[in-house]
């Protein structure tokens, strides 16, 4: 029996795909390379190039490899880009996230992991860590899109013998400990990433939106969590769902939060050269501080985080960019 991982090929993607094969699993991954790499995905793995709202190549896949599970985390993800694009968030996030949910039903597949998101609660109403049960309140499209495949879910988990478990990331960054992937995303939003490109020389500057914001130094704050610790988090979810489990929505984050600056500062301790940071004004969408209270996930998942450190992340990230030029140029020549 597999596992289909859709958006295998991405950045939180093929480390999950490892860390199902590091756990024995059989994988399959569905990815259409919008914005992953097809060398991103381990050779074990069983890849297909194609897009989640293909219901015919579903019925392929599920078929030829008696899949019994499926992780999405297939979509879009940039919060200025879905204020810009909002139909094609829409469509790209919730409709191709039907088509999938409903294949995988009409296949009598029983579990289903989701990649949803921190962003589906906007600025939360107190500077508490926030619950699942808090109130939901997006402020963009992308928040709305993970949203609405949330109700999905829960729908149609109601009407059909089927499990879900929805996880909802706060910040994703660094890298697998190993060294075998990493945030490769050409022209990536996500402030570690371009940190660290800034401080590699490979980027002219970091820009910060906003220093206005009721924060310890007016920039965002943010839950940042170690991509290794989310993927096993997923694995967790799985396991507790074969187990018998039930549908459960959780966050995942470390329940403390680092503002823009105080990241920025902190790789400057890890760094011999310093870079530019430029500041700008803020962006529409962006949620002021945003922490994770993941009492669910550590009791219902059973997780365990093992990266809980700033400078850990950090350096991870750090140790991923200084190798990337030399294995993209590895694989330009096989």
């Amino acid at each position: 029996m597999s596992v289909l991982v859709t958006g295998g090929a991405g950045y939180i993607g093929s480390h999950m795909v490892w860390k199902l094969l590091d756990a024995g699993y059989s994988v399959v991954v569905l990815d259409r390379l919008s914005t992953g790499f097809e060398w991103a995905i381990a050779q074990a793995a069983r890849f297909y190039r194609g897009d989640i709202a293909d219901r015919e190549l579903l019925r392929s896949i599920f078929a030829n490899h008696n899949v019994h599970a499926v992780i999405h985390f297939a979509g879009s993800v940039v919060v200025p880009e879905s204020v810009r694009d909002p139909l094609g968030y829409y469509e790209n996030n919730t409709a191709k996230s039907r088509e999938l949910i409903a294949a995988a039903v009409e296949a009598g597949i029983k579990q289903f992991v989701f990649s949803s998101t921190a962003a589906v609660y906007g600025t939360p109403e107190t500077t508490k860590p926030v619950r699942e049960t808090d109130r939901v309140s997006p402020e963009s499209p992308y928040g709305y899109s993970k949203l609405m495949t949330e109700q999905m879910l829960r729908d149609a988990a109601a009407a059909h013998d089927f499990t879900y478990t929805t996880l909802r990331y706060f910040n994703v960054a660094g890298a697998d400990p190993l060294g075998r992937t990493g945030q490769s995303t050409r022209g990536a939003t996500h402030l570690m990433k371009v940190a660290c490109e800034a401080a590699l020389g490979k980027r002219s500057g970091v820009d910060v939106f906003g220093t206005d914001y009721a924060t310890v130094d007016g920039t965002c704050v943010r839950d940042y969590i170690h991509v290794s610790d989310l993927v096993a988090a997923h694995l967790n979810a799985l396991e507790r769902m074969a187990a018998g489990g039930q549908s459960i929505t959780a966050n995942c984050g470390y329940g403390h939060g680092y503002s823009v600056l105080q990241v920025l500062d902190r790789l400057r301790t890890l760094v011999t050269s310093d870079f530019a940071v430029r500041y700008g004004p803020r962006r529409s969408g962006d949620a002021v501080e945003v922490v994770a209270d993941a009492t669910i996930a550590r009791r219902e998942l059973q997780w365990k985080p093992q990266y809980d450190d700033l400078s850990v992340i950090l350096r991870s990230a750090l140790d991923w960019e200084a190798r990337l030029d030399k294995h993209l140029a590895n694989v330009a020549s096989a």
